[in-house]
């Protein structure tokens, strides 16, 4: 299945998407590692650099999702705006991304943050990106402390805007379209507007299906096999566009593109012409 709001990720096998603990391993000890990138980042704490520090997969350098996949000087883009192409190639080089060289995001919860890099990175145009399956709980490897400084990478970012990159995008505008399936990453309570911890309202989009991002992992944190049915064009969000990444790369597994609404909900609702649904 095919979206027709930009590029597409359809084409992509789950070994495409993700990698095991194991492989990662064994490339590493045969002397060809790729790219290591550890995103920590939870809601609760958004800053994981003293968590990457006190343990990391060896090599790994430190990303910063607030600070490096997004910008947060954008208005009117919800919570976590998209980061600028050119801002992003020069983070890709600080990190030591190279050409020809695949790279492996991995994560401390719920692969929301090594999702998010996944898809920053790919709608990029950044070729050869995998997540790590099971985060780094998967890791059975030596863990190393401190930071890595990264000799300086080579890569090119091919789309300087991501909100028109090689991945599928969604405005507010398209979201409620009729032939939208639209899918809300978001925990059941707030989707049904019980509880509203972060954002100003409390709610959804009207129409919109709750499939929390939590679902489509095991009790081990890897990506399930099995994925949700959907029809036609398919959407993802939730509140800001960090955890809707994790729906859109589960069905990238299953060779399905989704594409991603970055605003999100702290997007939609900052406007109040907009209607909320509840329950």
């Amino acid at each position: 299945m095919r979206a027709s709001l930009g590029g597409t990720i359809g084409d992509m096998t789950r070994d495409q998407v993700l990698i095991s603990a194991t492989e990662l391993e064994h490339q590493c000890d045969e002397g060809r590692p790729p790219t290591i990138l550890d995103v920590r980042w939870e809601l609760t704490q958004p800053d994981g650099r003293a968590a990457y520090e006190s343990g990391h997969i060896p090599g790994a350098v430190y990303v910063s999702l607030e600070d490096e996949l997004s910008d947060h000087t954008v208005t009117g883009r919800g919570r976590h705006p998209l980061p600028s192409g050119r801002d992003l190639e020069a983070a890709a080089r600080r990190w030591g991304v190279r050409r020809g060289v695949p790279v492996v995001v991995y994560d401390d919860w719920n692969r929301a943050a090594s999702a998010r890099a996944w898809w920053v990175l790919t709608a990029a145009g950044i070729p050869g990106v995998r997540i790590l399956d099971g985060g780094l709980a998967a890791w059975r490897g030596p863990i190393e402390t401190g930071s890595v400084t990264a000799q300086p990478g080579d890569i090119t970012v091919e789309y300087d805007d991501l909100y028109a990159g090689a991945l599928p995008t969604l405005t507010a505008d398209q979201v409620t379209a009729g032939d939208v399936t639209l899918l809300d990453a978001r925990a059941p309570e707030r989707f049904r507007g019980d509880v509203e911890p972060i954002d100003p309202v409390a709610g959804h989009i009207p129409g919109a299906r709750n499939v929390p991002s939590t679902n489509l992992l095991d009790a081990d944190g890897r990506f399930v096999a099995e994925v949700p049915e959907v029809t036609g064009v398919v959407g993802a969000y939730c509140g800001s566009g960090v955890t809707a990444s994790v729906v859109v790369a589960a069905l990238a597994t299953a060779g399905i593109d989704a594409a991603l609404y970055p605003g999100s909900w702290s997007e939609w609702c900052s406007d109040s012409t907009r209607p909320v649904e509840r329950g």
